[in-house]
C-alpha cells in the first residue's frame, strides 16, 4: 500500500465534496454538476475513480447522468465522488435536501448518524457484523430504515470492491477487519430497506480484453484500457472523448462480453433514500478517515 497516495486522494476527495455542495443547486442540470465535479478532480491533480452519482429521491445509486442529460438537481440528491491516484482509491458521498423537506432532512440526518457510528466502530480486528449492527442501530433510533441489500467494501489498489462487504446491518457476518482501505456508505430510507436492479445506468467496468471487430469498438476499448484500467467509467465520459459514434462501440463491447454494464439500484417500496459515505484506512493500532472534510 501506498499511504502517501492513499491520504492525499482523501484529501482531494475533501476538497472535490465541499465543491461540489458549492455549484450543487435546485434546477442546475444534472450533467453540469458531473462535468464539473470530473473536471475539478482532474484540475486537483487526480483522476475519476468512478463515473459521480447523482442519484435522486428512491434511486439509491447507480445513476449518472449521459452525455445529453436533462434532467435538473431536485429532491434528495445523493452526489458520490470517486477520486484516484495511481489507482488508489478515495470512495466517499453526501446528501442533500433541494427542496427545503424536513422528511429529506431526517433521512439524511440518519444516514449521517450511521456513518458516525461505524466512524466509532471500525477498527482492526472488528467483525464487519459488528459495524452493521451500529450503523442498523443508528438509523433504527430515527424510526427509518438501512438498506440491507447494500453495503460498504474493501478496496485496493485499481479495485474499488476489492471483495470484503460491509454490512449496514448485523447479517452475522464474522470476517474481521485486517489492516487496508474501507469505504463504509450507509443508506437510510423511510421505505422498505431494499433496492432492485432499474434501468442500465451508462456505467460500465471491464472485464475481458477479448478481441473485438469493429475499428469504433477497438478505439473505444483501447481508450477506456489506457483512461481507467479496471475502474468504472460512464458513457458520457467516453463521448467527451470520443464524440457520440463511441456509443456504438461500447454496445459492440458489451454485447462481446469486454464490458459490464450496471444498472440503477432503485429503492422497492419507491421511498426517498439518502446515503453518507467515507473512506478509512485501517492500521495496525489506528484508523484514519481519509476522505473526511
Amino acid at each position: 500500500m501506498d499511504k502517501e497516495k492513499i491520504i492525499q486522494a482523501g484529501k482531494i476527495s475533501a476538497e472535490v465534496k465541499k465543491y461540489a455542495r458549492s455549484i450543487v443547486k435546485k434546477g442546475v442540470p444534472l450533467v453540469e454538476i458531473a462535468n464539473k465535479i470530473e473536471d475539478k478532480i482532474i484540475e486537483l491533480g487526480a483522476k475519476v475513480a468512478f463515473p459521480t452519482n447523482l442519484s435522486i429521491n428512491e434511486v439509491a445509486a447507480h445513476y449518472t447522468p449521459s452525455h445529453d442529460d436533462t434532467t435538473l438537481a431536485h429532491g434528495l440528491l445523493k452526489i458520490d465522488i470517486g477520486i484516484h491516484i495511481d489507482g488508489w482509491v478515495a470512495d466517499s458521498a453526501f446528501s442533500l435536501d433541494l427542496e427545503d423537506s424536513e422528511e429529506n432532512k431526517k433521512i439524511i440526518r440518519a444516514a449521517e448518524l450511521g456513518l458516525e457510528a461505524a466512524s466509532r466502530t471500525i477498527k482492526n480486528g472488528i467483525q464487519v457484523n459488528e459495524i452493521g449492527k451500529e450503523i442498523s442501530k443508528a438509523i433504527r433510533s430515527q424510526n427509518l430504515n438501512p438498506i440491507v441489500n447494500l453495503s460498504g467494501h474493501s478496496i485496493e489498489q485499481y479495485d474499488l470492491h476489492a471483495g470484503l462487504t460491509i454490512p449496514n446491518i448485523d447479517d452475522g457476518q464474522t470476517t474481521k477487519i485486517t489492516p487496508g482501505i474501507y469505504a463504509i456508505e450507509p443508506f437510510a430510507t423511510s421505505g422498505g430497506g431494499k433496492v432492485y436492479d432499474g434501468a442500465p445506468s451508462g456505467i460500465y467496468v471491464m472485464i475481458s480484453e477479448k478481441n473485438v471487430r469493429s475499428p469504433i469498438a477497438r478505439e473505444v476499448f483501447q481508450f477506456i484500457k489506457s483512461e481507467y484500467n479496471t475502474l468504472p467509467f460512464s458513457s458520457r465520459a467516453i463521448v467527451n472523448k470520443l464524440g457520440t459514434k463511441s456509443l456504438f462501440g461500447l454496445k459492440e463491447l458489451v454485447k462481446n462480453g469486454n464490458l459490464h454494464s450496471f444498472d440503477q439500484l432503485i429503492e422497492s417500496s419507491k421511498a426517498p433514500v439518502a446515503q453518507a459515505e467515507n473512506t478509512f484506512l485501517v492500521e495496525e493500532d489506528n484508523v484514519i478517515v481519509t476522505s473526511k472534510e
